[in-house]
């Protein structure tokens, strides 16, 4: 199959025209035209992929993240990036990203992770310019008022992740739900504005916890943690248009942080 008829089922869900400018989404290293007989889907290309990818005979591989998200100025092995991406290009394996894209397209990243905590009634929480139904994050209910740590507890589980980060707990119950996948902090006020009684995101710093009207709680659940659905949806996306193409979930892709709790 050309990596064309693979690309334009992902882009119909997640046009490339919805990535933001500073993005790199799209077909990163192989040739539009390019034969290939199997794909491999992580949230990252690294070294532990790229094997993976090597062993299970993918030369294909489609990721969440970029592996090149800046101009590469040398290709001599001296950091991963180079390294991947030179040896990509001398197995004939075709690299190929959706990133912010798959981000911001309704039924995207957001709209998985919530759903996976159950929360229905979805809406975006903000909406792009080019799309009035794309945007990132989104924000619903639960069926009904659950306690707060409970709550955090469930997401913990569900999504096995190592440590929770989170504010002051505004209110013991929460019923109304925002979450943006990845790095979400500037959309805190989105959230307050939405009426949100707890935010679910990742990679927040100090003061972003500092909240000074404290009027919800916000929790850090890490990037990795809330990108992984990355892998399912594109599963997903591939697997129901074009069944008779061979579509593999990286076992290899892991979480670069650790936690010691």
């Amino acid at each position: 199959m050309k990596i064309k008829d693979i690309t334009d089922v992902i882009e119909e869900f997640a046009p490339l025209d919805l990535q933001e400018s500073y993005d790199n989404s799209g077909l990163i290293v192989g040739r539009c035209d390019d034969e290939v007989h199997k794909a491999l889907l992580a949230v990252d290309v690294n070294d532990e992929v790229m094997d993976e990818a090597e062993r299970e005979g993918c030369d294909i591989i489609i990721t969440h993240h970029p592996i090149v998200f800046r101009a590469l100025k040398r290709f001599n092995s001296s950091d991963m990036t180079q390294r991947c991406v030179e040896r990509a290009i001398r197995r004939g394996i075709a690299l190929y990203a959706c990133h912010t894209n798959l981000d911001s397209a309704q039924g995207g990243m957001s709209w998985r992770l919530a759903r996976m905590m159950g929360v229905g009634a979805l809406e975006v929480l903000q909406v792009t310019d080019r799309d009035r139904n794309a945007g990132f994050g989104v924000v619903g209910n639960l069926p009904e008022a659950v306690d707060t740590l409970e709550f955090m507890r469930a997401v913990k589980e569900r999504f096995a992740v190592g440590a929770v980060r989170y504010s002051r707990v505004a209110s013991p119950t929460v019923s109304r739900v925002a979450v943006c996948t990845g790095a979400g902090a500037s959309l805190i006020d989105e959230a307050r504005r939405a009426g949100a009684d707890i935010y679910i995101t990742a990679d927040m710093k100090y003061h972003d916890f500092t909240l000074p009207d404290n009027a919800l709680t916000v929790a850090d659940i890490g990037h990795f943690e809330s990108e992984y659905c990355a892998i399912q949806i594109l599963f997903d996306i591939l697997s129901k248009k074009l069944i008779t193409f061979a579509v593999r979930k990286s076992v290899d892709s892991r979480n670069p942080v650790n936690y010691l709790v």
